[in-house]
């Protein structure tokens, strides 16, 4: 270590030297001290104070600074990064040096939080007879920036000391470990373990008992919420003559069709053809909902009106149109009814994760639906969010960002400059998770009373995505941010014994949740005019409408050939993620990506997931049923056993076993060995015959079962 400007050679034995960072500008050193095994020194009059200490494999590395400021310590050149680089971006990826794909889209990132962009705080380089890691133990308030650097790209890592916690350091650790891509990953979970920042999934289970219903369990996402299907109206005629008349529900509800639904009314006559049926319903409960927020968008929302003023609406339309419809309100639905419950579980589907993608409501609306679905032993929670604050009055059907005014102005985020920071989407503002508890308990525990959920999931409150808030009254770092949030996802699996999840899980965010959506398959493309905007490219992710089956989840597209090398090739997926939290977090997809999004990497996807021992996710609506739920079975059957017993397992192992790196091994702590062959051609090793496009599973006991991906 070079003390005057953090130059950083590392000597291996019998090599040449490798210079792992060429440091900062040139600065005055004082107070230097030196032994065997540490050295500490100060820049610039006491500045920065640095203490480093040398522990078996490790470089301990601790930065201290006098007042608030932006320092740049650690510049990594191209050449440092050796064979490559081990980047835990989302799931774990190994970037080739020299690879161009991943150079341009490297620096098309320009830079990265370690906290948020990263799914674990670390990067690691692979120089061969050995590898070297960087440990973020202080994982907060650092960005990374990438630069090209001759014919490949360079790292830049800088850490803002911010007044609101001006005696917190930087602390990091240098591993050093043999020829082991997960290395770095390991040495990552036992810090956490060491830490006291490490559960099991066994020991959240034994807090929230209904955790264990996640072991083997698919995830899916059910849509078609709203009160009525097509099926429910057993008189058209009748109906819309009802619908049209003056009684003061359909007064009401006529006030908030839309235009599209007051075109579809005026146009039905006596039995509609499908299409206009759904699309009547669809207004009609597009303004059922309007009329249920109208009680309780209020300034000061009340949880207990909210969570009740569904039910009543339910019962004033059951009154209303009594003849009409089917005569049971509680069978009434689409994708998210009784029905759809008793066909999942007559499908042989006895484990599974149900979230209504629509949030809350559709359990309000339906509580028969969710009892029959816990019932037949799944865990069924609402997709719900607290991280943005909307003005009261704008955005009626952004249900979940209603928090009332208090919220919005006192639990804001504030930047230094004073100025409030937007929220989603330049919508609202973003909210200090400690002080919008109160809220978020209140609704929680009102509405899962009500609606029976027996799981949670809590969007963005496990992604990394952390704020300092310079709120005079009540200042925040981003490390107490992170705090709240899980101790708002520990609240609702501990007290209300609901297992919670969130977004992502990245390791400086994931104590709190037993499962989370996004690291399997990150949001992908964000930004990309084809994926976004583009209706007429085949890429076109497609729109969030309908609202019981929006083509953004169900409309199945190629991934373009860019992407598709960066995100699922699997020569270069590592199982950095699995490495530190298989055992203690449930993983799975974004849910904007689910494992039948992209049909050009579908089968990959499901050769991962069962390498990873992770489940697939899927979404579902009451139309799609029949057409996804063979699928579902064929992997459930092969999977679902696997993930009952491995899901409290560890990762202990994982390699390339051919040079193509197409043939892979996961090892567990039980003993089992999950080998994938990525490849087209059937291979033998060690006299076992492993299939081409399969997963073969090998027990501690030696006995294998074999999974073939479906034709593609």
């Amino acid at each position: 270590m070079e003390p005057a400007t953090l130059a950083l050679r590392v000597q291996p034995a019998g090599a040449v030297p490798v210079a792992l960072s060429d440091g900062a500008g040139k600065h005055a050193v004082s107070v230097l001290q030196q032994s065997a095994t540490r050295l500490q020194w100060q820049w610039d009059a006491g500045a920065y104070r640095f203490e480093l200490e040398l522990k078996d494999r490790d470089l301990l590395v601790a930065i201290h600074a006098k007042s608030a400021g932006e320092l740049v310590f650690l510049r990594q050149s191209a050449a440092a990064a050796g064979r490559g680089l081990i980047m835990p971006l989302a799931e774990g990826h190994y970037v080739p040096a020299g690879d161009k794909v991943w150079q341009k889209f490297l620096l098309d990132l320009g830079e990265f939080n370690t906290a948020q962009d990263l799914s674990l705080p670390l990067w690691g380089v692979d120089h061969g007879a050995f590898s070297l890691s960087w440990l973020m133990t202080n994982p907060f308030n650092n960005k990374v920036k990438v630069a090209r650097d001759g014919d490949g790209v360079s790292f830049a890592l800088s850490h803002e000391f911010v007044s609101l916690a001006p005696a917190a350091p930087m602390t990091l650790i240098l591993h050093l470990n043999g020829p082991d891509a997960l290395a770095g990953a390991r040495r990552y979970r036992d810090w956490l373990v060491a830490e006291g920042k490490f559960e099991t999934l066994k020991e959240k289970v034994g807090r929230s008992p209904e955790g264990a219903r996640l072991f083997g369990a698919a995830h899916v996402y059910l849509w078609g919420g709203g009160l009525l299907a097509p099926a429910d109206v057993r008189d058209w005629p009748a109906f819309l003559a009802v619908l049209r008349g003056d009684a003061a529900l359909a007064v009401r509800l006529r006030a908030n069709v839309g235009r599209d639904g007051a075109e579809a009314l005026a146009e039905a006559r006596g039995l509609p053809e499908r299409a206009q049926q759904r699309a009547l319903l669809d207004a009609v409960n597009g303004a059922l909902n309007a009329l249920a927020r109208d009680s309780w968008q209020t300034a000061a929302p009340d949880a207990e009106v909210l969570a009740g003023r569904y039910g009543e609406l339910r019962a004033e339309v059951a009154r209303t149109f009594a003849r009409t419809l089917t005569a049971d309100p509680g069978a009434w639905g689409g994708g998210v009814s009784v029905a759809t419950m008793k066909k999942l579980r007559k499908a042989g589907l006895p484990r599974l994760w149900i979230g209504l993608g629509e949030g809350w409501e559709g359990g309000l609306w339906h509580p028969e639906a969710v009892a029959a679905g816990v019932e037949a032993g799944y865990l069924v929670a609402p997709y719900d969010s607290y991280e943005t604050a909307l003005k009261p009055g704008s955005n009626p059907d952004w249900a979940t960002a209603h928090l009332g005014e208090k919220v919005y102005r006192d639990c804001a985020i504030v930047l230094k400059s004073g100025l409030f920071r937007a929220g989603f989407q330049k919508s609202g503002r973003y909210t200090d998770s400690n002080c919008v508890r109160p809220v978020l308990q209140a609704r929680v525990k009102a509405v899962a009373a009500k609606a029976g959920f027996n799981s949670w999931f809590l969007d963005a409150y496990a992604s990394g995505m952390v704020f300092d808030s310079y709120r005079a009254e009540a200042p925040m770092t981003q490390a107490q941010n992170a705090a709240g949030n899980m101790e708002a996802s520990r609240w609702i699996s501990d007290t209300l014994k609901m297992p919670a999840g969130s977004e992502d899980g990245h390791g400086p965010a994931a104590q709190g949740i037993l499962f989370a959506h996004g690291v399997q398959t990150p949001v992908i493309g964000w930004g990309d005019k084809d994926m976004q905007k583009d209706k007429n490219s085949p890429h076109f992710l497609g729109s969030w409408f309908p609202a019981s089956q929006p083509t953004v989840f169900f409309k199945q597209v190629p991934l373009k050939e860019s992407l598709r090398a960066i995100h699922f090739n699997p020569a270069t997926r590592l199982p950095l993620y699995q490495a530190v939290f298989h055992g203690s977090v449930v993983s799975s997809h974004h849910w904007l990506f689910d494992s039948l999004k992209f049909g050009n990497v579908r089968g990959d996807n499901e050769l991962t997931q069962l390498l990873y021992n992770v489940p697939p996710l899927y979404h579902l609506s009451g139309d799609t049923l029949d057409q996804r739920l063979p699928l579902i079975k064929r992997q459930d059957a092969f999977f679902r056993p696997l993930h009952q017993r491995l899901a409290g397992e560890q990762m202990t192992a994982f390699s390339a076993m051919s040079p193509d790196r197409l043939l892979q091994e996961a090892r567990y702590s039980d003993g089992t060995r999950l080998i994938a062959n990525f490849g087209d051609k059937d291979l033998v090793v060690d006299g076992r015959r492993l299939a081409k496009r399969s997963v073969t599973a090998i027990n501690s006991d030696g006995y294998s079962s074999v999974y073939v991906v479906a034709a593609e």
